[in-house]
């Protein structure tokens, strides 16, 4: 069980310590409210707090709450935005946060409920194409966590991963100057081990643990991807383009400059299986391509720096 300690002084609507920043914007309060919804902090046909509760916990206009709430209307997370009575949770998230009509998410948002869901299977299935894997690990907390609680108990997981090789310059990250300088590839190997490391050992855990057999296995790249890919259960893709930007980076105490790509704020894109034969097709078109990369020109990756 997991609990803290928050000022009662300043809790606000679901125990949520009320916001000390400057007053927010109205896709802001969108974006929070979106996220207690799809971790569960607000749940299916449960109604909303006020708006005069909610605009006294971001400190906003009521006007910026309504137009907040009626972005998740428009994303069908919420029914009955009015004035004059709280707005409910839709009874059918399940289709609002996966259907063809879901909106694209920032990962660290759209990733762990997904992971999740795919959790409740007998069998889990995850293949993954990313460059550090660290949105991965963060997502996997989330089952990790149900699992320890006794919510969630699948018989089997297998996970494979292709990152970069080691061996490779990598197209990004690099430094603004050009590649003289190999601190950029340094780090990126260093964070890339470490979180698969981590990723490893929370999920190989689950052995001894729980009893769950468990296979975690990662492949090199010889390339730098260029955009992130999530299969789920053979049953659902989640894709998202790793986007540049110049930003500088603490080495040495020293201030340096790179290109790279955050990729934990890259906006995912939902395709499932199902009726709709674009996103069949597209699901089905991931996997053939995972599985040739995985079969022939990736090679052993072992997660050190030596």
């Amino acid at each position: 069980m997991y609990c803290s300690v928050v000022d009662p002084e300043h809790t606000s609507v679901n125990g949520r310590k009320r916001s000390q920043r400057p007053q927010r914007t109205h896709q802001e309060v969108a974006d929070e409210l979106r996220a207690r919804i799809r971790s569960g902090v607000l749940r299916s046909g449960e109604r909303m707090p006020t708006q005069a509760q909610l605009a006294d916990e971001f400190g906003v206009e009521r006007g910026a709450v309504r137009q907040a709430l009626r972005i998740l209307q428009s994303e069908q997370l919420l029914t009955n935005v009015s004035k004059g009575s709280p707005a409910t949770v839709a009874s059918d998230l399940a289709r609002a946060l996966t259907g063809p009509q879901a909106p694209p998410l920032p990962t660290t948002v759209g990733l762990a409920p997904r992971i999740a869901t795919a959790f409740a299977a007998e069998h889990v299935e995850i293949d993954a194409v990313c460059l550090t894997s660290i949105s991965l690990t963060l997502a996997i907390g989330e089952p990790l966590r149900q699992i320890h609680a006794g919510r969630l108990k699948p018989a089997k997981v297998d996970v494979r991963v292709l990152l970069p090789s080691r061996d490779i310059d990598l197209a990004f990250p690099v430094p603004v100057g050009g590649r003289g300088d190999d601190w950029v590839h340094e780090r990126w190997l260093a964070m890339r081990n470490a979180q698969g490391q981590v990723l490893q050992h929370n999920l190989l855990a689950l052995r001894a643990t729980h009893g769950i057999d468990v296979h975690v296995t990662f492949r090199a790249l010889p390339f730098t991807p260029p955009v992130k890919l999530y299969l789920l259960n053979g049953s659902e893709a989640l894709f998202a383009y790793y986007t540049l930007t110049r930003r500088e980076a603490e080495i040495d105490h020293e201030q340096r400059e790179m290109y790279d790509a955050r990729g934990t704020q890259s906006m995912l894109f939902s395709f499932r299986q199902g009726p709709g034969l674009r996103d069949t097709t597209f699901v089905e078109q991931s996997h053939l391509w995972f599985n040739a990369l995985w079969e022939t020109i990736s090679s052993e990756l072992v997660l050190t720096s030596s």
